[in-house]
């Protein structure tokens, strides 16, 4: 008799295990304004993460949810490792399990060093250098010899050597040879110093000559000079020997007392050129960046016309493509020509890096070129850049978190990226994305939307489910996720007009345009059509016209919205005049700093290899200043009182009564006027969002006069009820007299223009052009470019 059963009477088993493990937990977070959140989100989804700027998402996201995973990561490594490697504190949150390995892409621009460009950040100059060092002709050498970041060297000396238990002297000869223009150092530019800007010749040191910011008569740096006793310090420099004036800008770094202490002295130009020069532009302070700019000219490489490469690596070819030939071509065409090549004995190389170019082009990115300064890419760009070697990746149960990917793209380009979200998701992975756009809340499986406001009205769940449920749940993203901004019914007529003629920087191809002044003006266009070259190339920087870019707003723990705007500078006058001392005691960087904590607020402790322990000061409370110092006040408040003050609170104390301060009062209304009025004063930058900085900045540039306002993508990091809140602001703005020029791609701006500039028809050498110009209704009713059709689908036209 058969003991066999049959398989369909069989019982269902229990899912296993190892199955059971199907959410991210999240219980009790509290990082920043989160209020004790608890959330679980699927995994193997794409979920959303939405709500108004300040909300509480990036917090949730990036400070818990993917620092967790960091610092696990990092916990499996041995001591000797950690100590490497930044060390993560845990993020402040009862419960989260359920994690996987998280890759974040965030909008951190690249770094700006001068040597950084896109193909070295992207591994694909790897590549092309190992092609080049392989079928290259002439053959020059390994791949060193076509890196810009290697320089030729050569040398012999004697060495000794330890053999049969003797020392053995030899001569021994070495020689590295790399691809180094010599002549920029493969930079692709030099720099010539304006001798003009560093001092004046008709005067004597010792009156004042020199004009550079920390020169000032009687400091350590002017004393080096005028002491130096290789000059008369009391002779006009017009008059110096030609000895003497090369001693006082060109002389080799020499050994000397000055004032009975040891210093060494070196000619004026090459000590600016370490000092300032070496240093990253835009972590210099605005002083000094404004003397290099005037100061310095920077004009491309005479010797290897701005390819960075020396002559011999810019002579081997392959099939007449020089190494710096294949970096300035746009990406997409490279591609072509890569793919062309059949050579079986580089084989893997060759699918290697055709897979790393086609990414780019797949991606929206095929427009750039490799030579392209990574310091240049715009926040979207750096960010779809950092996604290329994510793109083939076989890794699967990975948590990929994404912050805003869609900044920078035109509505056409945004379908691109959400097919990339949902390619990631189908292979096996859980995506976490933090963004206000509707067109990608769409495509989400799980919504988590956080409120009900910014700051300390948010840090809270408003709503956790699907898109349809977000629709119906009236909380304020559900409420405008089906917003449309209406074309108008009349548009302004301009007041006169800003030409531009024969505009050929970058992609542009000879375009003539007239921006009209005095209404507000849209340049739009798909990513990489030419708007940014069109604007910040060719509208005259200068008197009357104030640039609002993407650049990130730099700041440390103790730079707060009260210091980054200048707000500090009065109130602290007003204070030392209602108490009658110094204005520096009411500085917490300054005389009124708490002597414990050095006006920090906290006591940090290091604990090497473990994250450090920051703990409230117990003598000042937290609240940074000196006790002596909270005694003054001013209409009833101490400093720190007021420093505690929302936006919103401080432009009422400041408006009237005893803490009337208009210059203060001033500043916090720009704030109010671009949505900061939740922000507190004291706040540290380092916490605020990525929009939350964006609009702090340009605030600070409405105190500016101005006639002309050139904003870049100012809808970047807004929610889509603050977008309404920036259109009304602009409006304000041109109806005070100003002309406002937008590059944007969020239809809502362009549908409230007066006059619309499209650029195109396409990317890289395929844009460059103007395909439209006139009244967005106008726009809508031609749909002959990609902008009209997207913007008449947006208006329901």
């Amino acid at each position: 008799m058969s003991m066999t059963t049959r398989t369909d009477d069989a019982p269902v088993s229990a899912p296993h295990a190892a199955d059971s493990h199907e959410l991210i937990r999240v219980h009790g977070a509290r990082e920043n304004n989160l209020r004790n959140v608890t959330v679980e989100i699927p995994k193997r989804r794409l979920t959303v993460f939405t709500g108004v700027s300040g909300s509480g998402k990036s917090s949730l996201v990036f400070d818990t949810i993917a620092a967790e995973s960091q610092r696990l990561i990092n916990e499996t490594y041995s001591a000797f490792v950690q100590g490497f490697m930044p060390a993560l504190a845990r993020p402040d949150v009862d419960v989260l399990d359920g994690l996987t390995t998280a890759i974040i892409v965030d909008q951190q621009r690249m770094g700006a060093d001068p040597r950084s460009t896109v193909g070295t950040a992207t591994d694909a100059n790897a590549m092309l250098r190992i092609l080049f060092s392989r079928l290259g002709t002439p053959h020059i050498g390994s791949p060193k010899a076509f890196s810009f970041n290697v320089a030729s060297i050569s040398g012999a000396g004697a060495v000794t050597l330890e053999r049969g238990g003797k020392q053995v002297k030899e001569r021994r000869e070495f020689s590295v040879t790399g691809g180094m223009c010599p002549r920029c150092e493969g930079r692709g530019t030099v720099t010539d110093i304006d001798l003009t800007r560093l001092y004046d010749a008709d005067k004597s040191l010792n009156e004042g000559a020199l004009t550079i910011p920390g020169y000032k008569p009687g400091g350590w740096n002017h004393r080096l000079y005028t002491e130096s006793g290789l000059y008369d310090p009391d002779k006009p420099v017009r008059t110096f020997t030609q000895a003497e004036l090369d001693d006082f800008l060109y002389r080799e770094p020499t050994r000397m007392k000055i004032a009975g202490i040891n210093m060494t002295y070196e000619g004026l130009v090459p000590r600016i050129q370490k000092s300032m020069l070496a240093k990253d532009r835009e972590a210099m302070q605005p002083h000094i960046r404004e003397f290099v700019d005037r100061a310095v000219t920077f004009t491309t490489c005479p010797d290897c016309a701005g390819t960075r490469l020396g002559e011999a690596a810019r002579s081997s070819k392959i099939k007449g493509i020089s190494i710096a030939d294949a970096c300035a071509m746009q990406i997409s065409d490279l591609a072509e020509w890569v793919r062309e090549l059949d050579e079986p004995s580089v084989a893997p190389l060759l699918a290697s890096l055709r897979d790393t170019l086609d990414s780019f082009v797949e991606i929206g990115l095929g427009y750039l070129s490799l030579d392209r300064p990574a310091g240049t890419l715009s926040g979207g760009e750096a960010q779809r850049t950092k996604m290329i070697r994510h793109l083939g990746s076989s890794l699967t149960d990975v948590t990929y978190v994404f912050d805003e990917p869609t900044a920078g793209l035109h509505p056409h380009d945004i379908r691109r990226m959400n097919d990339l979200l949902l390619r990631l998701r189908d292979k096996g992975n859980t995506v976490l994305v933090v963004e206000h756009k509707p067109e990608v809340i769409a495509i989400a499986d799980h919504v988590v939307d956080l409120g009900p406001g910014a700051g300390t009205a948010g840090g809270t769940v408003c709503f956790e489910g699907t898109v349809a449920g977000l629709r119906a749940a009236r909380t304020l993203t559900g409420r405008h996720l089906d917003d449309r901004a209406a074309l108008k019914d009349t548009v302004r007529g301009p007041s006169g007009a800003l030409e531009i003629r024969g505009a050929t920087t970058h992609n542009l191809k000879g375009v003539d345009v007239d921006i009209p002044l005095g209404v507000l003006t849209v340049v739009t266009g798909v990513a990489g059509s030419g708007k940014s070259s069109l604007v910040h190339g060719s509208v005259p920087a200068g008197a009357g016209v104030v640039f609002v870019d993407q650049t990130p707003i730099r700041g440390s723990r103790r730079s707060n919205p009260a210091t980054y705007t200048g707000l500090l500078e009065p109130v602290r006058k007003a204070f030392a005049k209602a108490n009658g001392v110094k204005p520096a005691l009411f500085s917490a960087n300054s005389e009124g700093a708490c002597p414990a904590c050095n006006g920090a607020g906290v006591v940090y402790t290091d604990l090497a290899i473990m994250a450090g322990v920051a703990t409230t000061c117990e003598e000042c409370e937290g609240r940074r200043f000196d006790a002596s110092v909270l005694e003054y006040r001013l209409g009833g408040r101490d400093i720190s009182e007021v420093l505690a003050m929302t936006v919103e609170q401080a432009e009422e104390f400041f408006g009237g009564g005893e803490g009337r301060t208009p210059a203060a009062h001033r500043v916090l209304r720009n704030l109010a006027d671009v949505g900061l009025g939740y922000l507190t004063l004291g706040q540290p930058l380092t916490t605020l969002s990525g929009g939350e900085r964006q609009r702090l900045k340009l605030a600070t540039h409405m105190t500016e006069k101005g006639g002309i306002y050139v904003l870049d993508e100012p809808t970047t990091g807004l929610h889509l009820a603050d977008v309404e809140q920036l259109l009304g602001l602009l409006d304000r703005l041109v109806d005070a007299g100003k002309s406002v020029i937008v590059i944007e791609h969020h239809q809502a701006v362009m549908a409230h223009a007066d006059w619309i500039i499209d650029l195109g028809p396409g990317a890289g050498h395929d844009g460059g052009r103007i395909v439209f110009e006139g009244t967005p209704a106008e726009l809508v009713a031609a749909r002959s470019t990609i902008t009209g059709e997207h913007l008449a689908e947006y208006v329901g036209r």
